[in-house]
């Protein structure tokens, strides 16, 4: 896995402490009975988890486990107030869900931009002694201590936000086709696993018209128990609105092009079965080669026989049949020329 891309964290969080209220009275020369005059204690920080649109990792929190809010100023005499402890604001990318971790309870899932979440509380500022003066007991000579800040752990978890969701064994051609139809750059080699984390791209159709593309790694038999890289990432393809289901067709992994399909379902079944309820294209890949188009008439026939209809025959490497891909992809999710 990739240094640079990090989906989840767990981090120590600790808004700030309120400060103290004081005790103190006016000594001045001519109030030979000054009152109480102890200021308030200034509230404690709070501490935020803010969504940001421009970052895509949780990196920034893989080495920085303990953060905490500002801490409020005490009260000052005269009835000054402390001042407010700084609150203490988290960015992280959309799609983060915030969860208590000592719970397990959801606290946010940051879906929107600038959308954020009060994760822990800052302490109350403590009363200065002059707010207990009372007709009676004109000379108070206590305060109130600063309340704590809220402490949390927080478990943090990426799930990358995507129209369409690229799926498939390793070296099926998913990063090819993600760098045929968008400006991303995956790393594409010819050996699996050369999609070590997920990659976003945007298909752009015309202005106001777009799609967003996520190429998930590779997954392989035994993916949702641990095997492999893709176990990794199954929570990425559950916040896609589609999924297009890459098969290498030419069968040069060993493998025979509809068990690849199948194993890739089974996985994504194993991990959560919401998943494989998602609406489906199949693109079969690699009909450049001599093998993948003799093989192309029984891989219709094995999907039909379970009444899959979505085949695009398509070469990711030359671009034939892309462009149907794509059409089909804008007819199902920008229906009607719908403008997103």
């Amino acid at each position: 896995m990739s240094n640079s891309f990090v989906d989840t964290a767990v981090i120590q969080v600790r808004a700030g402490d309120g400060g103290d209220g004081l005790v103190t009275f006016r000594r001045e020369k001519h109030v030979p009975r000054g009152g109480p005059s102890g200021g308030d204690g200034g509230d404690g920080g709070d501490l935020v988890v803010a969504a940001a649109p421009g970052l895509t990792t949780l990196l920034d929190y893989r080495h920085r486990r303990h953060l905490a809010a500002g801490r409020g100023g005490h009260g000052g005499p005269s009835c000054r107030h402390g001042h407010a402890g700084q609150d203490k604001v988290l960015l992280v990318p959309l799609g983060t869900q915030v969860f208590d971790a000592d719970t397990g309870e959801l606290l946010a899932d940051l879906i929107q931009p600038d959308q954020q979440v009060m994760a822990a509380k800052g302490g109350r500022g403590g009363r200065g002694n002059a707010r207990f003066a009372t007709a009676t007991q004109r000379t108070p000579r206590h305060a109130e201590p600063g309340g704590k800040g809220e402490q949390r752990t927080l478990r943090l978890e990426l799930s990358l936000l995507a129209d369409v969701g690229l799926v498939g064994m390793p070296n099926a051609g998913k990063s090819s086709l993600l760098s045929r139809v968008s400006a991303a750059r995956p790393r594409i080699g010819p050996y699996p696993f050369t999609t070590r984390q997920p990659a976003l791209g945007v298909v752009s159709f015309g202005p106001g018209e777009s799609l967003v593309l996520a190429d998930i790694p590779g997954l392989i038999e035994g993916a949702h128990e641990g095997a492999g890289l893709g176990h990794q990432f199954l929570r990425h393809v559950s916040r896609t609105r589609f999924l297009v289901h890459v098969v290498d067709l030419s069968g040069q992994s060993g493998l025979d092009p509809f068990a690849a399909y199948e194993v890739v379902r089974r996985e994504m079944a194993e991990f959560d079965d919401r998943l494989i309820s998602l609406p489906e294209l199949v693109a079969a890949n690699k009909v450049d080669l001599a093998e993948a188009r003799a093989n192309l008439p029984s891989f219709r026939r094995e999907l039909a026989s379970r009444g899959i209809e979505d085949i695009y025959p398509l070469s990711a490497a030359t671009g034939e049949g892309v462009k149907e891909l794509l059409d089909a992809l804008r007819r199902r999710l920008t229906p009607d020329g719908e403008r997103r």
